[in-house]
């Protein structure tokens, strides 16, 4: 995919970063952990920026004043922050609130659902992903390296609607009922299977990933 291809691929699309989560494992809020220059969420939004979607969000817990303090420092549109009041329903809850956010800039053609503790991911695998909703525009299109599939999953429009009123349970029961729909996008990637659930784990993706 070539420089001039990059900007055109996302720029129809919203971005969904989820940071609702406790960090229970961590056992500190992983967003707000040093990563190079910045933050976790600091580097996330930065490689986010540089792809040019038409619109990045973010999903947060109520109250949570500190995620927001480090917004404001990274320049992040407040209004595009989307509280979650039911954060600790899982991760779910905040891709349906994502969905029925009605904030959304009108004809976008889809949403990517990002991590938000995914810093590790190389730009060219966020390239893959976008490069394969241009070629497939109605595909739920995933990511996969060797046989392990990951995150960010980008959903078409029509399935971005259908979270809104599922009463299914997680994203992968929900990707599971529309399975004919999903294109998997082979990549070189092995961050695509790599965690960052412990503060081990943090310790090793940062050392690995300097």
């Amino acid at each position: 995919m070539n420089d001039s291809s990059q900007p055109a691929a996302a720029s129809q699309l919203g971005v969904v970063i989820l940071g609702a989560g406790r960090s229970s494992r961590m056992g500190r809020p992983k967003l707000l952990l040093p990563w190079r220059e910045s933050t976790v969420i600091g580097a996330i939004l930065s490689q986010w920026r540089s792809l040019q979607p038409a619109q990045i969000t973010m999903v947060s817990r109520p109250d949570d004043e500190a995620i927001a303090q480090e917004l404001r420092r990274l320049d992040f549109p407040i209004q595009n922050l989307i509280v979650n009041p039911h954060a600790d329903l899982g991760m779910f809850s905040s891709i349906q609130a994502a969905a029925r956010w009605t904030g959304w800039f009108p004809g976008l053609t889809g949403c990517v659902i990002v991590l938000g503790d995914q810093p590790h991911l190389r730009t060219d695998t966020l390239h893959s992903i976008l490069l394969c909703h241009l070629q497939h525009p109605d595909a739920i299109c995933q990511p996969i390296h060797e046989s392990r599939s990951g995150h960010p999953v980008l959903l078409p429009r029509w399935a971005v609607d259908r979270l809104k009123t599922t009463s299914l349970a997680t994203l992968k029961d929900f990707m599971n009922q529309h399975s004919t729909t999903i294109k998997q996008c082979p990549v070189s990637d092995v961050g695509l299977t790599l965690d960052m659930d412990t503060f081990e784990d943090y310790k090793l993706l940062l050392t690995s990933h300097h």
